[in-house]
């Protein structure tokens, strides 16, 4: 559904009205497209006194073809801004945060990005250090809701041994893939990360599994996981037929249509995975989820049941059976669909919140288990995105949603997409664990 007050507010008389009247302004958002390099202007790349990784930066930024700068003359706007953080120890230390950030605040393009680069506090060598790590998560959510005109703003966590592993993430979060993540804190581990061939066919040679990929979210991570290179099995239920093959047909994938509620269904899944010609599959992105809402006084059993049953359970099932049949191999993938309403909330979604909830969940107690065998498990967690679904929310919620962010826009089920690819790329290897929020730094939990 096309919203009309973003492209009235990004009309001449709609700009002049929207600055005049303090209105929200939805900007125009920077989003990939096939062709694009990372970014369209220089990098501004500083470091702190003892920061340890300017320098892998500056190598992968050049091995990009992105031009980097540590100085920005008059009149030079910039793409981004990168700060290496990692050399802070204590909070005297934080000035260095200012001192980079107050000169060049007003030097960023239309849709710029700014990425701190910090250590995971659990890893520092002293609580004052761990205490100034912590505090530049202040740091970036705040200037994702500072800056405006579609900028994002991200800290990334890098464990000391993961200096060599950011080329993934930091691809991804200059790029236009990133447009509607803004205010996260994502971590980065320890170890090697191959980086893949072809950085715009990272999956080439996968086999990516998509549940509840007929429509929406679902069709989109299938259309983009096969642009980057993967095979795609589409499955959905058996009345999702005719729109899961046009999916299938679309990305040159093949339909499975199956209802994973089906006490046989993870067996008829892996039974099915086994027989093909590579013996498993590569990458899994639970995205099938329904709701059912009302509030919990006045919700049946049967609401809670199936809303648990198809979101929560029903990925349960699936990566026990896979993973004790060894059907995900070393290197494989695992990716849920959670929720901000598992993290904020929902009044009428008691149901739906819980469920997305345990998909973090599900993600935080598999994580170490799974590193050992070398898979990833991650989750996004979409915010109001423009679907037929959200197109049937009462008008008053649906311009709440839409506008209680930082960037006063719906997200796009693309947006969503974009994050399970890069999630589920051979170059985020050391990426695990994640709850990555695709909101556009949505005021819901933050």
């Amino acid at each position: 559904m096309a919203d009309r007050y973003a492209n009235f507010a990004n009309s001449g008389l709609g700009r002049t009205m929207v600055k005049r009247l303090g209105l929200p302004d939805p900007p125009r958002l920077r989003r990939h497209h096939a062709g694009d390099p990372l970014v369209s202007a220089p990098v501004l790349v500083g470091t702190t006194p003892g920061g340890r990784l300017a320098g892998p930066v500056g190598k992968l930024l050049a091995e990009a073809g992105v031009e980097t700068a540590d100085q920005l003359p008059d009149g030079v706007r910039v793409s981004a801004l990168i700060l290496d953080a990692t050399g802070i120890t204590d909070s005297a230390g934080l000035r260095a945060v200012y001192d980079f950030f107050h000169p060049y605040a007003r030097k960023l393009q239309t849709s710029g990005r700014v990425i701190v680069l910090g250590t995971p506090p659990e890893t520092t060598a002293s609580p004052r250090e761990a205490t100034a790590q912590r505090s530049l998560e202040g740091l970036t959510r705040s200037i994702g809701k500072e800056f405006g005109h579609g900028t994002t703003a991200q800290l990334v966590h890098v464990a000391p041994g993961g200096e060599a592993a950011v080329a993934s993430t930091l691809r991804f979060l200059l790029s236009g893939r990133s447009a509607y993540v803004s205010g996260q804190v994502i971590r980065v581990a320890a170890g090697d990360a191959p980086a893949p061939a072809d950085w715009d066919r990272p999956l080439d040679g996968k086999l990516a599994l998509v549940t509840g990929a007929a429509r929406g979210i679902g069709a989109a991570i299938a259309r983009v996981l096969a642009r980057d290179g993967a095979e795609v099995i589409a499955l959905d239920v058996p009345a999702a037929g005719d729109a899961l093959a046009d999916v299938a047909n679309e990305t040159r994938g093949r339909a499975l249509q199956l209802d994973l509620t089906g006490a046989d269904a993870p067996k008829r899944l892996a039974g099915y995975l086994a027989a093909g010609p590579r013996g498993g599959v590569d990458i899994v992105v639970h995205n099938a989820g329904i709701t059912r809402d009302k509030t919990i006084a006045r919700m049946s059993a049967d609401r809670w049941d199936s809303v648990i049953g198809v979101n929560l359970t029903a990925p349960e099932r699936v990566n026990e059976l896979l993973l004790d049949r060894e059907l995900i191999p070393s290197g494989g993938r695992i990716v849920g669909v959670a929720s901000i309403a598992g993290i904020a909330g929902n009044r009428g979604q008691t149901n739906y919140a819980t469920s997305k909830a345990g998909v973090i969940g599900m993600v935080q107690a598999y994580a170490p288990v799974l590193a050992g065998r070398g898979i990833t498990v991650n989750a996004v967690a979409p915010g109001f995105i423009e679907t037929a679904m959200t197109a049937r929310m009462p008008l008053g919620l649906r311009e709440a949603g839409r506008r209680l962010n930082s960037m006063s826009q719906g997200g796009l089920p693309v947006d969503v997409a974009e994050t399970v690819a890069w999630l589920a790329s051979p170059g985020s290897a050391t990426v695990n664990g994640n709850v990555v929020r695709v909101c556009g730094q949505s005021l819901l939990g933050a």
